[in-house]
């Protein structure tokens, strides 16, 4: 269990304010490049902040994603960012996991906690079956936290997802809500 210095809470990305939003996002630039799609300089503006703000709104409207920050208890500073994308429904009442967590917010146990909340959101107020997050191999971190929630391994996919400009090999994992502790 996490102390109150190390608890946190998501609160909807939407409901951030762009400014704070845009500050942690350059502040984690270099700290984030191997793990997302190349950025344009544009990206890290407060005006395309702001864009991606309203666009988490319509995601979450649509049914179509839920954007989360992660948010320190204590201090009420932004640690991190964590997201239900890919939803579908029907047959598969299905979605994505991925989050990060700030350069100097490592090794904190936010993650870990994060993924725990995130999964009673998508078991619990979205009635989702299943919840699959795909990890680059050299992320021994995030496997980890994904471990420690209970997700399973389900097999290796080459050339999953273009990060830092060349496609990247991924550990996928998953959890159903048979499976939720």
């Amino acid at each position: 269990m996490a102390s109150d210095e190390t608890a946190i809470h998501l609160l909807p990305w939407e409901n951030m304010d762009a400014r704070r939003v845009t500050t942690v996002v350059r502040d984690n630039k270099l700290h984030l490049a191997p793990w997302e799609p190349l950025r344009s300089p544009e990206y890290f503006t407060r005006r395309a902040q702001a864009r991606l703000l309203d666009q988490s709104e319509e995601d979450r409207a649509a049914d179509r994603a839920y954007t989360f920050a992660i948010v320190t208890v204590c201090t009420d500073a932004i640690v991190g960012r964590i997201a239900l994308t890919g939803v579908q429904r029907g047959p598969f009442q299905s979605c994505n996991l991925g989050y990060w967590v700030s350069e100097t917010s490592c090794g904190r146990g936010y993650a870990t906690q994060a993924v725990r909340l995130a999964q009673q959101v998508a078991f619990g107020d979205l009635q989702l079956h299943r919840v699959a997050a795909a990890v680059v191999p050299t992320n021994g971190a995030s496997v980890r936290v994904l471990e420690k929630s209970g997700f399973r391994f389900e097999g290796f996919a080459r050339r999953y997802l273009s990060l830092a400009g060349s496609w990247a090999d991924h550990l996928l994992f998953a959890k159903t809500v048979e499976e939720k502790s």
